[in-house]
């Protein structure tokens, strides 16, 4: 169902291409290592090749599309970012191509590939699209909001649509203000059904023959610079915003029906603005971050009309930090101001506009969270430092007590609570493959650190404390089985002993000629089948913990 539903989100998006602007469009793709994640068995990698395949066979060949990839080619890396096709007409196939070679296997830097992929359109210049397809958050200490904010302030011609490809909630807002503050649109992958349908009707129909332009009413000889002014104040009596450009200006035409325009005759970055605009009816909208002012107003010739924004509002500045004691703002902490029915916020230090009154500021360093209340009076600036309580956990992993160690992305390390419920099973806090890397975050607490690789897998207790770096190492007390059968069809790793009804389990196999696995020290049996009529042939092999048992069956 998944697959239907991300088909439909990308069909609407790109076939919408012609009706969306009249430039270039980049596709983002997500290659990190979650991409191996499976959806109903399928990987989401294998999903994503699916349905780009599909959908490019579909588009007109005048279609100017590119591929950017991350994530792709190296483990650990927030650089690697690759214009994999340049933007340029019937690059379809290329881009399904490419897609099908992509190994996903690195970190997610999504918000410097946005970055890089409107800087490969030259935004600058021409009215441009990105499409950006994640399945995880932002790992690269970056903030996809604020490169948002940033395009749109800009004053350039770009909007970024955001596909969140098995996102939850929470995780889809995190991305989503990148898609709204360029007037785009955030998917959710499992809900493309319907809003695939308002596409349809909306964004992705066909585009009507533009009328013929009505000529632009000449202005009125005006006895004045400007005609009107925007003056934004945070508080009714509080000084004018003079020095700010943090305060965006509109002023939308409004119809005989009241209804105002599409787009705005002035505007600008301005506490306060001037221009002259031609007479008549105008909707004046004030924008300070998530704060949104309006009127309506009455515009002549020969009057400077002052129009006044009282905000209402005041500024949090937030300093997360994981102990009281702490000096270093952490930057891998997500800080977000809740107020009158919304939330803006940033990783790292974190400077929002919020609108007056009670509001509530949250933190989260992986999966410690805090949440405090305060009140914020109009025109004053809050300052906190907000304490998320969390420890680093750094795992590492050897086959016996002597070592050797665990090496490679193999190995998958988890956080466990350390009470297992009735039956047996233990929550997850936190997970990574491959030892060291950047760690875990979990709050302070006790815990089992497990740790798996292949058919072996084992766990040791650990205690996490604020603030601090808690380094464990995992014995999984095992050895590795490695089997070379020339003209095999299939290697059968099996246990070695069969259970009392007579049945032998198998743990796992590969079709290949070579196949190894990693196992707890015993016994156990290689099977080898072949095509066409070579009889099935076994071995018996034993397992030593730390070392490497070879079997070769000719």
């Amino acid at each position: 169902m998944i697959r239907i539903r991300l088909l439909s989100v990308f069909a609407a998006l790109l076939l919408a291409l012609p009706a969306m602007a009249a430039g270039k469009t980049i596709i983002v793709l997500d290659g990190s290592g979650s991409m191996w994640g499976q959806i109903d068995g399928t990987t989401k990698i294998e999903i994503a090749r699916d349905t780009l395949r599909k959908v490019m066979a579909t588009l007109p060949q005048d279609t100017e599309l590119g591929l950017v990839a991350y994530g792709h080619r190296e483990k650990g890396s927030c650089s690697d970012i690759e214009i994999a096709i340049p933007p340029a007409r019937g690059t379809a196939g290329a881009v399904a191509d490419f897609a099908d070679s992509l190994n996903p296997k690195g970190k997610t830097p999504l918000t410097d590939a946005v970055r890089k992929a409107a800087g490969e359109l030259r935004i600058e210049e021409n009215p441009a699209t990105v499409i950006l397809v994640t399945d995880g958050l932002e790992t690269c200490n970056a903030d996809p909001c604020a490169l948002g904010r940033e395009l749109e302030a800009s004053g350039v011609d770009f909007t970024a649509h955001v596909v969140g490809f098995g996102l939850s909630e929470e995780e889809g807002q995190e991305v989503a203000c990148l898609a709204e503050n360029t007037g785009g649109l955030y998917l959710k992958a499992d809900d493309a059904g319907q809003l695939a349908e308002a596409l349809q009707t909306t964004v992705a129909k066909a585009p009507e023959p533009e009328p013929e332009p009505e000529p632009e009413p000449k202005p009125e000889p005006a006895a004045v610079e400007f005609n009107v002014r925007g003056i934004a104040r945070l508080s009714r009596d509080g000084p004018d915003m003079t020095d700010s450009t943090e305060v965006r200006w509109d002023f939308i035409p409004l119809g005989e029906n009241g209804a105002p325009a599409n787009r705005s005759t002035a505007g600008g970055y301005r506490g306060v603005f001037a221009a002259s605009v031609p007479p008549g009816a105008y909707r004046a909208k004030a924008r300070l971050g998530r704060i949104i002012v309006e009127s309506d107003v009455e515009l002549t010739a020969d009057t400077t009309t002052d129009v006044l924004a009282v905000l209402d509002a005041g500024l949090v500045e937030v300093t997360p930090k994981r102990t009281p004691e702490d000096t270093d703002v952490d930057q891998s902490a997500r800080v977000d101001v809740h107020f009158d029915g919304t939330n803006d916020g940033g990783y790292g230090e974190t400077r929002v506009w919020a609108k007056a009154g009670p509001i509530k500021v949250t933190g989260r360093i992986g999966k410690a969270t805090i949440e405090e209340s305060h009140e914020l009076a109009a025109g004053k600036t809050l300052t906190l430092d907000l304490v998320i309580g969390s420890g680093l956990v750094v795992p590492s992993a050897v086959y016996t007590e002597s070592g050797p160690d665990v090496e490679g992305s193999a190995i998958r390390f988890e956080v466990l609570e350390a009470k297992a419920d009735i039956n047996g099973n233990r929550k997850t806090l936190s997970g990574q493959y491959g030892p060291g890397k950047q760690g875990m975050d979990v709050p302070p607490g006790d815990y089992m650190l497990h740790a798996r690789l292949g058919k072996a897998e084992a766990m040791t207790p650990i205690s996490v404390k604020a603030g601090e770096r808690t380094e464990a190492t995992v014995n999984i007390n095992a050895g590795v089985l490695a089997v070379s059968a020339p003209g095999a069809y299939r290697i059968d790793f099996l246990e070695g002993k069969k259970d009392i009804q007579g049945n032998q389990k198998n743990l796992s196999g590969a079709y290949d000629e070579e196949a190894q696995e990693t196992l707890h020290p015993g016994e156990y049996e290689v099977r080898v089948r072949y095509e066409g009529d070579r009889a099935e042939e076994g071995r018996k092999a034993t397992v030593t913990a730390g070392e490497r048992t070879e079997v070769i069956i000719e």
